[in-house]
C-alpha cells in the first residue's frame, strides 16, 4: 500500500512516500530548485520519492494533502471580515493567489500530478484525501517514534485554524485532547520578535534561539503583562492590540514598537544589545510555556513518553528545557517538523489513522531511518559530473582508506564539504551533506560563518559526537540524533572564566575559549547536540571514531552544506559549486575526495557568491 504524502503553498513543500506504515523517502523541494523554502508544488520531490521506489502514480494508493484548504479559508474570510476595513489591502494581495491555486486544491493538484504522468483526472481524484494541519504534524511526530503511548504537542503558527494542539497516541490511534486556535500562537508571537529584531519570517527564528544567549531577558515581564497572559496549564491568549497579522501585512503595529521604543531592526543593520535582550526575552517566555504544557501533557494523558511536531518544536533549547526538567521519562521529536514533516505526516496518518493498519515497534530505534530519506547519487553520476567541470579528483574504493584520508585532515584543521549517501530529511544536516571541523579550534567557529557560510559572527555550531562518549563531553546521557536538543557543555571541560571576561557583555562574549570544544562551545555553555549511531550512519560513526583514535576527541564540528540563504546541498553539482565559491578546503563526495588547491581557477570565482549572500 504506497501512499504519497504532498504539503506545499505556504513554505517548505515537500513530498513523502509511505509503504504499508514504512518510510521509503522525503524530501524537500527546496533542494532540487534551489529556492530556499520554495513553497511551490513538489514536482521535483515527488518525482524523486516515486523513483526511489521504482514505481509510478498508477501504483499510489492514496495521495494525500497535508492539510484542508478551505477550512483554511474560512479562517482567512473570518478574520479579514472581523477586522474589516483595516485588512483590505492584505485581503486584496491573498485573494488572488487563494483563487488561482490554494482553495481549489483538488483542480490544482490534478493539474500539477498530470504532469508527472498523463493519468486520467477521475483516477486522480480518487486517490486523492486532505488531513488535518495538526493531525498531520502529530502523526509525523507519534507513528515513525519507538513509543507504544505517547502525549503529542504540535506547535506552530496556525493550521486552519488551530496553533497548538495536544494528543494522545496509543498503538495506532491519535486522539486530540485539547487545542489553542488562531489569532493565539506561539510560534507567530515568536515570530512576531523575529520580525522586530529584524530576521525574515518564517526562516529567521532559529537566529533568535542563537542570538537569545547573547542578551539577558529583561523584557519577560513587559512581554508577559501586555503581550501574552500564560495560564498554568501551558494555555494563552495574546493581546492582540499589539500585532498586525490578522490584517496587515507586518507582524506588529506602532503599538508594540512603542512598547519596546522603537521601530524594527532594519535588516543587515548593526545588532544592538537591544535585540540580544529581546531574543534572550522571548525565549525564556517560549521555555516557559512549552515547560508548562509539558506538565500538563503527562497530567492529562499519564503518557511517559512525550512526542513533539510543529515549527516551535524545532526550538531545541526549549526542548532541552523540557528534557532537564524531568518531565517525561523520553522525549522523541520529529527532525522534520515544520511544514515538509507535514508531507510525511499526512501519508502515516491515511495508513494508521483512516487506515486502522496495525502498527509495530521495532526495538528502541525509530521508523526515520536516521532521517536519510532523500536522493542518493550513482559512482557514475558523480563521475560525469566532476569529469565535466574538468575538476581533479582521486576516487578512493577502500573505505578504511577514505575515512583515514579525512580524520588526517580535519587533525590538520581543514574544513572539509562532506556529502555522503542519501540526502537528509528537514532543515538539519546530520552527516549526510555537511560540512565539518575539528571543535577544538579556537578559530573555527568565526571562520567557518564568515569564510564558509557568509552569515552573522555570532551563529553557534553544532557538536557530532558518537552516542557512546556524548556524556563524556556533555553533561548528557541521551540519543539526539536529530540535532534537536540543547545541553550544557560538561564542567570537566569547561574553562573557567576570568573576573574580567564575566564583566563582557553582549557580542564581545564570543571570543572567549569557553571549553576544550570551543567551535561547538556557545556562549552560555551550550551545545545543539547530534549523537552519531553506528546503526544510522556507519561512515559518519567510524570517521569520528577515526578522528578520536588520532586526537582523543570524538567530537567534530557539523554546519549544514550551504551559504547563507540557500538550501542544504543535494547533488554533486550543488557540492562542487559551494566548495569552489567558499573557503572550504577538502570535498569528499562518498568515494571522491578534492582539494581546493588542484581545481581549475575557472572554477574558483566566488565574488557573485559572496555579494548574494551577504546581504540577502
Amino acid at each position: 500500500m504506497y501512499i504519497l504524502g504532498i504539503s506545499a503553498f505556504y513554505h517548505d513543500s515537500a513530498a513523502a512516500l509511505i509503504n504499508k506504515g514504512e518510510i521509503v523517502a522525503a524530501a524537500q523541494e527546496e533542494r532540487f530548485t534551489r529556492i530556499k523554502q520554495d513553497s511551490s508544488f513538489p514536482q521535483n520531490a515527488i518525482k524523486y520519492v516515486l523513483d526511489e521506489a521504482k514505481i509510478s502514480l498508477k501504483d499510489v494508493q492514496f495521495i494525500v494533502f497535508y492539510e484542508k484548504p478551505f477550512i483554511k479559508f474560512e479562517r482567512l474570510l473570518e478574520t479579514y471580515l472581523s477586522e474589516a476595513p483595516k485588512g483590505f489591502t492584505s485581503f486584496r494581495k491573498a485573494i488572488p493567489i487563494w483563487l488561482k491555486e490554494k482553495l481549489f486544491i483538488k483542480t490544482t493538484m490534478q493539474r500539477e500530478l498530470r504532469k508527472i504522468q498523463k493519468l486520467p483526472k477521475k483516477d486522480i481524484l480518487e486517490k486523492l484525501r486532505f488531513s488535518e494541519h495538526h493531525l498531520s504534524h502529530a502523526a509525523s511526530a507519534y507513528y515513525p517514534s519507538p513509543f507504544s503511548e505517547a502525549a503529542i504537542l504540535t506547535v506552530d503558527g496556525v493550521g486552519e485554524w488551530t496553533t497548538t494542539s495536544l494528543a494522545h497516541g496509543s498503538d495506532n490511534n491519535i486522539k486530540i485532547v485539547k487545542e489553542i486556535n488562531f489569532p493565539h500562537s506561539l510560534g507567530l508571537l515568536y515570530s512576531a520578535f523575529t520580525y522586530y529584531i529584524g530576521f525574515k519570517v518564517n526562516s529567521g527564528e532559529y537566529k533568535i534561539m542563537g542570538l537569545a544567549p547573547y542578551g539577558n531577558p529583561i523584557y519577560v515581564n513587559t512581554i508577559k503583562e501586555h503581550l501574552v497572559d500564560i495560564a498554568e496549564d501551558g494555555s494563552f491568549i495574546l493581546n492582540m492590540d499589539y500585532f498586525n497579522y490578522t490584517s496587515g501585512l507586518t507582524m506588529t503595529n506602532d503599538k508594540f514598537h512603542n512598547l519596546f521604543n522603537g521601530t524594527p531592526r532594519k535588516s543587515e543593520s548593526t545588532i544592538t544589545q537591544k535585540e540580544m535582550d529581546l531574543a534572550a526575552s522571548i525565549q525564556k517566555v517560549t521555555e516557559e510555556v512549552m515547560i508548562k504544557m509539558a506538565r500538563y501533557a503527562r497530567n492529562e494523558t499519564g503518557a511517559k513518553n512525550l512526542c513533539l511536531a510543529g515549527g516551535v518544536a524545532l526550538n531545541c533549547v526549549a526542548n532541552g528545557k523540557i528534557l532537564e526538567e524531568g518531565i517525561f521519562d523520553n522525549i522523541w521529536i520529529q527532525p522534520a517538523a515544520g511544514d515538509a514533516g507535514g508531507a510525511l505526516g499526512a501519508a502515516l496518518a491515511q495508513y494508521y489513522y483512516d487506515q486502522k493498519q496495525p502498527r509495530t515497534i521495532k526495538g528502541t530505534l525509530d521508523s526515520m531511518k536516521g532521517a536519510y530519506l532523500g536522493k542518493s547519487y550513482e559512482k557514475l553520476e558523480i563521475q560525469d559530473y566532476l569529469d565535466s567541470v574538468n575538476a581533479t579528483y582521486r576516487y578512493v574504493e577502500d573505505e578504511s582508506e577514505l575515512i583515514e584520508i579525512v580524520s588526517h585532515e580535519l587533525e590538520n584543521q581543514k574544513v572539509v564539504g562532506w556529502h555522503y549517501g542519501r540526502m537528509e530529511f528537514g532543515p538539519r544536516a546530520l552527516g549526510g551533506r555537511s560540512i565539518i571541523g575539528d571543535a577544538r579550534n579556537t578559530e573555527m567557529q568565526k571562520n567557518m560563518n564568515l569564510k564558509i557560510k557568509y552569515r552573522e559572527s555570532f551563529r553557534p555550531f553544532a557538536p557530532s559526537v558518537l552516542r557512546e562518549s556524548v556524556n563524556k563531553w556533555f553533561n548528557f546521557s541521551y540519543d539526539s540524533p536529530y540535532m534537536l536538543m540543547v545541553s550544557p557543555v560538561h564542567p570537566n571541560i569547561q574553562n573557567k572564566m576570568s573576573d574580567d571576561e564575566l564583566k563582557l557583555f553582549g557580542i564581545d562574549k564570543l571570543n572567549i575559549k569557553r571549553s576544550k570544544i570551543p567551535a561547538v562551545t556557545h556562549v552560555d555553555y551550550s551545545a545543539r547536540i547530534q549523537t552519531v549511531h553506528s546503526e544510522t550512519n556507519p561512515r559518519y560513526h567510524k570517521l569520528i571514531s577515526s578522528f578520536e583514535k588520532k586526537t582523543g576527541c570524538s567530537v567534530i564540528v557539523n554546519t549544514s552544506f550551504n551559504v547563507r540563504g540557500e538550501p542544504i546541498v543535494c547533488s554533486p553539482e550543488d557540492s562542487y559549486r559551494c566548495f569552489m565559491r567558499t573557503e572550504m578546503d577538502v570535498l569528499v563526495i562518498d568515494n571522491y575526495i578534492l582539494y581546493k588547491q588542484d581545481q581549475p581557477t575557472a572554477n574558483r570565482d566566488k565574488s557573485n557568491w559572496q555579494a548574494e549572500f551577504v546581504l540577502d
